[in-house]
C-alpha cells in the first residue's frame, strides 16, 4: 500500500476547524483531563476518547449544543455485555428539535430533480411544513413509539415527514421507490406502520416510473397502515387510489404558523428502523436509538467532516441507504442540505459535478463505485468545472482503491480532503472516516472514529497493526442498535455481531490499521477467499482488475473445488471489447505481478451484468450461492435479481 501523501491541510484550516475548537473546549473543561490535548496529536485525542468515553461524549453534547429536556442521572453504565451499556440514563431529548433548532431565511434544503427543476426551503419554511405534517399525524393518532414509513425518493418532503414523525417521538423507517413490492412488505410488514407516505411516481434516467400500483398492493398486504398519503411528485394521468389521499388534501385545515411541539423521549428511545440487506433471508429490522444517532452524527459531521453553518452538504443516496439518515442530520449543524434524486449519469457523467458548481456545495458525498464509473467514462471535471466551493469529498459503500484516490487528485480537484469512510447500516455511522487535520494517504481511510475503540484482530484474537485481520470494536458506543425488532433476548443481535468473539463487536470486515493511523478495508470478511488456506480480501483483486481499461466492473467469489477453494472472477466488459485468451492472460499477469500467485483466478468468465442490492452494492454471497447450486434466500433485496440467472449451471465451472 502506498504511503504517498496526496493532500495536507492548510494552516488556516487547522486553526479554524471544528475539531480545533472542540479540542480547545475539551481541554478547558475542569476535571476532564489533567494535560492539554493537542489537536495535532490525533492519536492522543483518539486514545482519550475511548479511555474516557463518558467525558468525551458529554463534551460532544456540550460542544455541539445538543438540546435536552431532562439531565442524565448517570452518563454511562457499562459493566456487563456491550449490548447492555446505558448511555446518559435519565436524559430526555427530541431528535427533530435538534435538527430544527436553526431559524431564518437561509436555505435549509436545496433540491434539484433529474429534470433540473430546482426548489428550496428556508429554515423557517422547513419548520412551518414540519408543523403542518405534525398536526395531521396527531389527528391520525400517531404518538410516542408508533411507526411511520416512507416509500419515498430523496426529496424535501421526505425530510419533512421524517422530522414531523420524530418530533412526536414516533419511529421513522424508509425505503426507496425502486424497491419491489415484496421487498417493501418484507420490511414494513414486520414493523407495522400506522401511516405510509409515498410519491405518485419518480423519475430515473429520463423516464417516469409509477408508484401507485405498488402502493395499492403494499397497503393491501400491510393491514396496520391506516392512512396512506401521496406526494404528487410527478405530473401524470394516473389517479390517486381511493384508499389514499393527496398531501395537500390531507393537510387542509392545518395551520402553517402553529407552534411546533417536541415530545421528550429517553436517550435510548427508538428513532429509526433500518434493515439488513436481506440477501440471506428476510431483512433484519435494526432499531437505532435517538440520542446515540444524534451524538454520533454530530461528531462525524462536525468534528471529522468540519461541517458547520454556512456549509452545504450533498450526498448521492436513496432513502433506502443509511447515508440518507446520516445526511439528514446535517441540519443540526446549521449547514444546508443539497438533495438530488435521479440517475447520476443523466444526461451524462458530469451531472453531479454540475450540482457542485450550481449550488456551491462544500461537502460532496458519493460511492466508490460512482467514482470508478466516472473515471471509466473518461470524465475529467478539473477541465470542465470550477469546483471552487468544494472542500471535502466523502466516499463509502465499498473500498476506494488507491487508483481512485489518484484519479480524484489528478482529474477532479487537487486541493480537497478526500474522506473515504466506512461503517454500516448496523451502526448507522462509521468506524473509520476522514479528518480535516490529517494528510490523505493513497488508499487509506484517514483515521479511526473518535469514541470508537476499533481494533484489528488476528486469528489469535490479538490486536495487530500493519497486518490484515478482523475489524472489531471492544467497547460500547452510543450508536450501537438499541435492539433488533421483535428479537427477544437479543438472540439475532448477538448472532449478528457477537458470535465470533465474546463481548466484542465483530463487524465482518477484513481490514488493516496502518502505521500512519489510518485504515485499509479489504472487503467483507464473510466473503474472504481462502485458496490453499491463504486468506485473501476480494478488494485486492478488484483493485487490479478494474484498473484495466477493457473491464467495466467485476465480481469475484470462491468456488469449492477438489477439497479446496478456487478463485472465480466474473467481468463485465467495456463497450467495444471482448474477453479473449490474450485478455485473460493479461488479467492474470496483472494480478500475479501486483499481488501474489494465490490471488490469480482459476477461471475468468465474461457476464453482461453483476447482481447488486438496491443501494448499489455487489452481492458476492448471492453469486457464490448460485454457482454452488444453492437458492438465494431473498431476491427481493436485489435491484436486478434476474442477473443471477447468468451465473447458474455454467459449464466453465464444472471443469
Amino acid at each position: 500500500m502506498s504511503n504517498r501523501v496526496l493532500w495536507e491541510p492548510s494552516g488556516q484550516l487547522l486553526s479554524n476547524s471544528q475539531l480545533s475548537l472542540f479540542t480547545e473546549f475539551l481541554t478547558e473543561q475542569q476535571g476532564v483531563t489533567k494535560k492539554s490535548l493537542d489537536v495535532a496529536d490525533y492519536a492522543a485525542l483518539h486514545e482519550f476518547s475511548i479511555t474516557h468515553r463518558a467525558e468525551f461524549w458529554r463534551a460532544v453534547i456540550d460542544f455541539c449544543g445538543v438540546i435536552y429536556h431532562q439531565e442524565a442521572d448517570v452518563d454511562l453504565i457499562d459493566e456487563g455485555h456491550m449490548i447492555e451499556a446505558q448511555w446518559f440514563k435519565g436524559m430526555t431529548l427530541n431528535f427533530a428539535e435538534n435538527l430544527l433548532r436553526h431559524e431564518g431565511d437561509d436555505a435549509a434544503i436545496v433540491f434539484e430533480s433529474e429534470s433540473q427543476n430546482v426548489r428550496s426551503l428556508s429554515f423557517n419554511e422547513l419548520r412551518s411544513q414540519v408543523a403542518q405534517v405534525q398536526q395531521q399525524l396527531q389527528v391520525c393518532g400517531v404518538g410516542v413509539g408508533d411507526r411511520v414509513a416512507g416509500f419515498m425518493p430523496n426529496i424535501p418532503e421526505t425530510i419533512v415527514c421524517m422530522l414531523a414523525t420524530t418530533s412526536l417521538g414516533a419511529v421513522w423507517s424508509s425505503t426507496s421507490p425502486d424497491f419491489g413490492i415484496n421487498g417493501v412488505v418484507d420490511r414494513f410488514g414486520q414493523i407495522k406502520p400506522k401511516v405510509l407516505f409515498s410519491v405518485n411516481a419518480y423519475e430515473y434516467n429520463g423516464k417516469t416510473h409509477d408508484c401507485l400500483t405498488k402502493v395499492e398492493q403494499i397497503v393491501n398486504q400491510i393491514h396496520s397502515i391506516e392512512h396512506t398519503v401521496i406526494i404528487e411528485f410527478m405530473a401524470q394521468a394516473v389517479p390517486i387510489p381511493q384508499s389514499c389521499i393527496s398531501l395537500p388534501l390531507w393537510l387542509e385545515g392545518t395551520d402553517p404558523n402553529s407552534q411546533l411541539t417536541f415530545a421528550p423521549v429517553p436517550f435510548d428511545h427508538p428513532l429509526y428502523i433500518l434493515y439488513s440487506s436481506g440477501t440471506t433471508g428476510k431483512p433484519k429490522c435494526i432499531v437505532h436509538r435517538t440520542g446515540g444517532i444524534l451524538l454520533q452524527h454530530l461528531k462525524e459531521l462536525m468534528l471529522h467532516g468540519n461541517v458547520a453553518e454556512g456549509k452545504r452538504l450533498f450526498y448521492f443516496t436513496t432513502c433506502g441507504w443509511m447515508m440518507w439518515n446520516w445526511m439528514a442530520s446535517t441540519l443540526a449543524t446549521g449547514a444546508s442540505l443539497v438533495l438530488f434524486d435521479g440517475s447520476p449519469f443523466y444526461p451524462d457523467g458530469n451531472r453531479l459535478f454540475d450540482l457542485v458548481d450550481r449550488h456551491n456545495i462544500t461537502h460532496f458525498g458519493t460511492s466508490a463505485k460512482w467514482i470508478s464509473a466516472v473515471e471509466k467514462a473518461g470524465i475529467k471535471p478539473k477541465e470542465s468545472h470550477n469546483l471552487a466551493s468544494l472542500e471535502t469529498i466523502f466516499s463509502t459503500g465499498s473500498p476506494l482503491m488507491p487508483e481512485r484516490f489518484e484519479f480524484v487528485y489528478r482529474d477532479v480537484k487537487a486541493d480537497v480532503c478526500l474522506s473515504s469512510i466506512s461503517g454500516g447500516t448496523d451502526i448507522c455511522s462509521c468506524f473509520a472516516l476522514g479528518n480535516s487535520h490529517l494528510p490523505v494517504y493513497s488508499g487509506q481511510l484517514q483515521c479511526l472514529g473518535l469514541g470508537m475503540a476499533v481494533k484489528i484482530l488476528d486469528e489469535n484474537q490479538q490486536a495487530v497493526i500493519a497486518e490484515p485481520g478482523e475489524l472489531a470494536c471492544d467497547k460500547a458506543f452510543p450508536s450501537m442498535p438499541v435492539y433488533f425488532w421483535k428479537d427477544h433476548n437479543h438472540d439475532k443481535y448477538k448472532s449478528a455481531y457477537f458470535d465470533k468473539y465474546d463481548n466484542i463487536w465483530c463487524h465482518s470486515d477484513r481490514a488493516e490499521i496502518t502505521p500512519q493511523g489510518g485504515m485499509i478495508i479489504y472487503g467483507r470478511s464473510d466473503t474472504t477467499l481462502n485458496p490453499g488456506g491463504v486468506r485473501i480480501g476480494t478488494a485486492e483483486i478488484y483493485r487490479q482488475v478494474e484498473a484495466l481499461p477493457e473491464i467495466l466492473e467485476s465480481i469475484v467469489v470462491g468456488q469449492e473445488w477438489q477439497n479446496d477453494t478456487r478463485v472465480i472472477l466474473f467481468v463485465v466488459m467495456q463497450s467495444g471489447y471482448e474477453l479473449d485468451e490474450n485478455l485473460r492472460q493479461q488479467i492474470k499477469t496483472t494480478i500475479r505481478q501486483n499481488t501474489t500467485p494465490r490471488h490469480v483466478p482459476a477461471k475468468i468468465i465474461a457476464v453482461t451484468e453483476i447482481p447488486k442490492t438496491i443501494s448499489g452494492k455487489i452481492v458476492e454471497i448471492a453469486v457464490r450461492d448460485v454457482i454452488h447450486g444453492k437458492a438465494v434466500a431473498n431476491t427481493d433485496a436485489l435491484a436486478n435479481p434476474e442477473a443471477l440467472k447468468l451465473y447458474k449451471n455454467l459449464a466453465e465451472l464444472q471443469q
